[in-house]
């Protein structure tokens, strides 16, 4: 690796590092100068102070554990069934016109305006907290997949059904191939809105969970408590990301290795 590249990835890392620093200072110094009272704006002291006794009795590890299985069970259900929906749709003219257009108005409509509704059909067990999260993760993947099954040139459909290439060998050999960047994106993008739909809905309704937690905090005047689960929310949600990017680059690596690499 050059010179200049290294200079130029090590100056990334430092803005990296350097804003959410910023941030924190100004925190301090705002707290400090008690600019704002110290029910509205908590010091990092206090904050830290909370995240120790959260993490010291469990309470902390508890509720985010409940939030992290709901966001794998129903990001799973969502992203899988927005993957066949999409595939269905691109590949089935006839599917497509039955069902398309009600997939376009109900992907227009705000996740949280279903909770009414969700609340009446399945209560506030989990069940309810699941399909909210599947609802999220389902419209993101399924547009994905969707724009990009269609996208793929069409003279590729008419050599497979020259050959008389059964289903299976085309959705693998051909579809996957050709579409996996762009599903990859909407599934990025779903993952994002169930993280964020999932805190969102347990704030409103919720007996446990990361989102319970901040909003039993602030019916307790506990602000402290309530700036650990904005951070952990954060800091969270960054990770997931971050952490779909490098499987992300890692599944396509294939497609930046030269054409005779595997040779």
């Amino acid at each position: 690796m050059s010179a200049a590249r290294i200079d130029e990835a090590t100056l990334r890392r430092s803005v990296m590092v350097a804003s959410p620093l910023a941030v924190l200072l100004a925190w301090q110094v705002l707290s400090a100068a008690r600019v704002f009272p110290p029910e509205v704006l908590v010091s990092p002291q206090a904050v830290l102070a909370a995240f120790g006794q959260l993490t010291a009795s469990g309470e902390l590890a508890r509720h985010l554990g409940e939030s992290l299985q709901r966001l794998l069970w129903g990001f799973s259900i969502g992203s899988g069934a927005g993957l066949l929906f999409g595939l269905a749709a691109a590949l089935s003219p006839t599917f497509a016109r039955l069902f398309d257009p009600l997939f376009q108005a109900l992907r227009q409509v705000p996740v949280l305006a279903f909770i009414p509704l969700l609340i009446l059909l399945f209560g506030i067990d989990e069940v309810f907290k699941i399909v909210i999260i599947a609802k999220a993760a389902f419209f993101p993947t399924a547009l994905s997949t969707l724009d990009g099954v269609r996208g793929v040139p069409k003279a590729w459909f008419e050599v497979a059904r020259i050959y008389r290439t059964p289903l299976p060998s085309l959705v693998w050999r051909v579809l996957i191939p050709a579409t996996v960047p762009a599903v990859l994106s909407g599934v990025r993008l779903s993952l994002t809105r169930a993280w964020l739909v999932l805190v969102a809905a347990e704030l409103i309704v919720a007996d446990s969970g990361i989102g319970q937690m901040m909003e039993m905090g602030r019916q307790m005047f506990r602000l402290d408590v309530v700036m650990v689960g904005v951070v952990v929310c954060g800091v969270i949600g960054f990770a997931l990301d971050r952490g779909f990017v490098l499987l992300q680059a890692r599944l396509l690596r294939w497609r930046a290795q030269p054409a005779g690499a595997a040779a």
